[in-house]
């Protein structure tokens, strides 16, 4: 298979189906080339009826997240506070996550940090001052300083879609249509990328709405079933058929522990990513690149090159400020 580059791609994104000289296989891309290479596609080969449509935003997988949200909750409250097995104490505990959960989601909603030409000349200045200031005093470890700054330097990059330089590990998202600081991933159950800006408070939401929804179904368990061990209860629970409110609720939690399920597994892959010092976006790299090594069944994927140690890469990502000088998102941008 011969591969021809209809424009020069990006040295560390994935090469995008488009670049193939196979046009037929270019209606499967999301790239902003969509409509160019299905045209080539039309003019080789006729229309059989098919249609192919460019990935989106969608509200859908928020809308349905915030709804199951809510449904549980209500069900918590008109099915299982009744009963009188739950106290006053549990209702607040559950009811103070919810609220975490929902402040954390509208912080994550504000914005994952885009790239702006402003934000490339303010970098571009302060760049600058600290070679003027190292000039002027003359110190070795301010030249060392220096000498790790025109490295990380060396690493920008231009994104021959949005046209501007890009900083350090910053990504462009195909989805959003913008270039994001420390591109983590697009989230599609948020309907925004995971970036510099938002990824603390991304993994907050993940944290709080696993445990609070951990400690919602164990007390939903232990309502509906009392005589049972709580780990066995969600898998043999007699009697609780016999109801339609027990077996809404009953099988209500286990929608709640699959979601849960899925929600720990992408909390504890944030978790490792974040150890390691590597975004999921770089992980996919150096998978593709052959540079990155998988371990515990591809769990942890280590490539190496930002590590800095355990502490010191939770302490980097703690502290990590959002550097774009983009307006104040609104309450419309939300979504």
């Amino acid at each position: 298979m011969q591969w021809e580059k209809l424009k020069p791609p990006e040295p560390d994104d994935p090469m995008c189906c488009c670049e193939c000289d196979l046009d037929q296989y270019g209606c499967c891309c999301d790239c902003e080339d969509l409509d160019e290479a299905f045209t080539r596609w039309l003019r080789d080969r006729p229309s059989k009826g098919g249609s192919c449509q460019k990935k989106k935003r969608t509200l859908f997988f928020l809308t349905l997240s915030l709804y199951s949200l809510f449904y549980m909750y209500y069900l918590f409250i008109t099915e299982i506070l009744p009963r009188g097995n739950v106290s006053q104490l549990q209702v607040c505990t559950v009811t103070t996550g919810v609220i975490l959960t929902l402040v954390s989601l509208i912080q994550t909603k504000r914005g994952p940090g885009f790239v702006t030409p402003c934000l490339h000349v303010a970098h571009s200045h302060s760049q600058e001052a600290e070679k003027d200031s190292t000039h002027l005093n003359g110190c070795i470890q301010s030249a060392a300083a220096t000498g790790t700054k025109n490295t990380l330097t060396t690493k920008r990059s231009s994104c021959p879609v949005c046209k501007i330089m890009r900083p350090p590990r910053a990504g462009h998202c195909r989805t959003c249509g913008s270039c994001v600081q420390r591109l983590d991933h697009h989230c599609v159950w948020i309907n925004s990328c995971v970036g510099q800006a938002n990824h603390r408070s991304f993994l907050l939401s993940l944290s709080v709405f696993v445990v609070t929804s951990l400690y919602g179904i164990s007390l939903v368990l232990s309502s509906l079933c009392p005589r049972q061990y709580l780990m066995t209860a969600l898998l043999y629970c007699p009697g609780v058929y016999t109801q339609s409110s027990s077996a809404l609720c009953f099988t209500c939690a286990w929608y709640s522990s699959i979601v849960t399920g899925g929600l720990f597994y992408m909390w504890l892959v944030q978790v490792v990513n974040i150890s390691l010092n590597v975004t999921e976006r770089e992980a996919q790299l150096a998978l593709r690149n052959k540079t990155g090594q998988r371990r515990l069944g591809g769990l942890v994927i280590s490539t190496g090159q930002f590590s800095r140690g355990f502490c010191q890469n939770w302490a980097e990502f703690l502290t990590m400020a959002d550097t774009s000088v983009s307006p104040r998102s609104s309450l419309t941008d939300l979504v």
